[in-house]
């Protein structure tokens, strides 16, 4: 009977794991979305590790919207690794500012270093290299594998979670990531991860939806136990930062009760901020 019962429960994950396939490369197919890093050379773009890492690194808490005209004047400035680890900090801090989280910047140029110096300026495939350099993560390091090498690696990012909520966890609350991995390995796409992770997230960018006469948006992610609620922008310290170090890269000569004056903010404030930039190396 127990037999039975497990070679039913088989079947039918198999026939859904079907259905969810056909579902995700039809929407794709017909709706997947262009950016810069997913163009083929042939088509004006190229698959380079380098690219695909700078865009990886940008798109880290950022919309892609806001990334596409940064990735393409950031890879004006700085084409490859060898260029990128040779500028000075400044000047990459001044092309990312509009971004955010600059420290995103500094990890990238100081990885940029390591590479030239330590794999002859080729970013290493290996999962285990790509998480020991500066900003990349296991999700960063899965997303580079699949997209700059089309390796057929698991990872999750917050909008493939999206999709396997939706399409097979609905019915919980809490879903841990590692409930989802086994999802992920199961319907990867081995011979074209490439294009099946960007399907996923295309798909999953949909998943937002509208309740109460439109005015509420419902996010299944919010069934995640990993979903956390970004913290108000306006007024916060983050805001503060990319004020101070605007100023501090227009002129380095500024002093802090003119800096505190232009951004709002108290002069033991801005002290304050100076000092936590300083010491993470972005002044």
């Amino acid at each position: 009977m127990f037999s039975r019962t497990s070679a039913y429960k088989h079947k039918r994950m198999e026939r859904k794991i079907k259905k969810f396939r056909k579902t995700i490369w039809d929407y794709y197919r017909v709706r997947g979305r262009d950016f810069p890093w997913r163009r083929p050379a042939r088509r004006g773009g190229t698959y380079d590790p380098y690219r695909i890492l700078v865009s990886e690194i940008m798109l880290q808490q950022t919309q892609t919207g806001r990334v596409e005209w940064y990735y393409e004047r950031f890879l004006k400035q700085f084409p490859n690794f060898k260029v990128l680890a040779k500028a000075p900090v400044r000047d990459v801090l001044r092309a990312w500012q509009g971004l955010g989280y600059n420290r995103r910047a500094l990890s990238l140029k100081r990885t940029a270093e390591i590479v030239v110096k330590q794999y002859g300026g080729k970013l290493p495939k290996d999962e285990t290299l790509l998480i020991e350099l500066l900003g990349i993560g296991p999700g960063t390091a899965g997303a580079i594998r699949a997209f700059a090498f089309n390796l057929p690696t698991v990872f999750i990012e917050t909008n493939i979670r999206r999709v396997f909520i939706c399409s097979f966890l609905s019915y919980k609350q809490k879903v841990s990531d590692k409930d989802i991995f086994p999802l992920i390995d199961k319907t990867l796409d081995a011979k074209n991860p490439r294009e099946w992770y960007w399907a996923l997230m295309d798909y999953g960018s949909t998943l937002l939806t509208t309740s109460g006469a439109g005015k509420k948006i419902v996010n299944p992610n919010r069934k995640s136990a990993h979903y956390t609620k970004q913290s108000k922008f306006e007024g916060s310290n983050r805001q503060l930062r990319g004020r101070i170090l605007r100023l501090r890269l227009a002129n380095p000569k500024m002093s802090v009760a003119e800096m505190a004056e232009k951004a709002g903010w108290s002069v033991d404030r801005v002290v304050g901020v100076l000092s936590a930039l300083k010491n993470e190396g972005l002044i």
